[in-house]
């Protein structure tokens, strides 16, 4: 019986590339997204596998249980779980409309620990179930003018590392993907793409790729690219006030 993975935020950037290498090896996909057209576009790009699209806005409350009763009604069992999809603002905290900060703490926080939960009593009775939840490298340090965003990304790598724990013994692994910069429709919806983050932003394909493997190898966290590491591994050392001072000058401009 071919496996199946489910993956949000999957019309594009990293979200279209782990389609892509899940196809590749043969999975059937459950595909989320907001674009439903795109999605039927998606669908048909791979006649070769059963490919099952859900357009559904996962920052709306209750979005993540509509996907899961959605799926579980179809009668689909699902093997990997690919808690992609996300999104930033660039600004004071207090300049940015609060409408939109809530949506981005319901899609980046809430709607990925809502599907983890529904989907998790199923996952545990496959065999090698996987869990990648995409955070980044926003994930060590404060960051001002992104203030919302790099805490939801904190929360994110906090929350899958205690699930490692509480998952050892089990067939699920759970591994969380902490990119820098990456090339993808992220940058322009955040407004950074003039920024110094973005100056060497790296390819979503390779980014995709890096995270793939590191989930079939049931790695921990998988931090891409060599100065990212150094960053990360820097962050464990530096005062948090430090840090973010540097993270406020790497968000100016170029």
């Amino acid at each position: 019986m071919k496996r199946t993975a489910l993956i949000t935020g999957a019309t594009s950037g990293l979200g279209y590339e782990f389609v892509k290498l899940f196809a590749a090896d043969g999975y059937n996909l459950v595909l989320v997204a907001r674009n439903n057209q795109k999605l039927e576009e998606i669908k048909h790009t791979f006649p070769h596998i059963e490919v099952t699209i859900i357009a559904k806005d996962l920052s709306v409350p209750g979005a993540a249980n509509e996907v899961f009763q959605e799926v579980k009604k179809k009668g689909i069992n699902i093997d990997a779980l690919i808690n992609n999809a996300g999104f930033g603002l660039m600004g004071n905290f207090v300049d940015l409309d609060l409408q939109k900060q809530s949506e981005m703490i319901q899609l980046n926080i809430t709607a990925l620990t809502e599907l983890t939960y529904y989907f998790l009593p199923s996952l545990k009775q496959q065999n090698k179930a996987r869990i990648l939840n995409v955070a980044s490298t926003a994930a060590f340090q404060p960051g001002p003018l992104m203030a919302v965003y790099y805490a939801t990304k904190a929360y994110v790598l906090s929350f899958s590392e205690a699930l490692v724990e509480e998952l050892k013994g089990s067939s699920v692994t759970v591994t969380t993907l902490c990119p820098g910069a990456t090339k993808t429709n992220f940058g322009s919806v955040a407004s950074v793409e003039g920024t110094k983050m973005f100056s060497r932003a790296m390819s979503s394909k390779i980014v995709a790729q890096q995270g793939y493997q590191a989930m079939m190898h049931g790695k921990r966290v998988i931090i891409t690219g060599g100065l990212n590491k150094a960053g990360a591994l820097a962050a464990k050392f530096l005062p948090r006030s430090l840090g973010a001072k540097i993270a406020m000058y790497v968000a100016g401009e170029k």
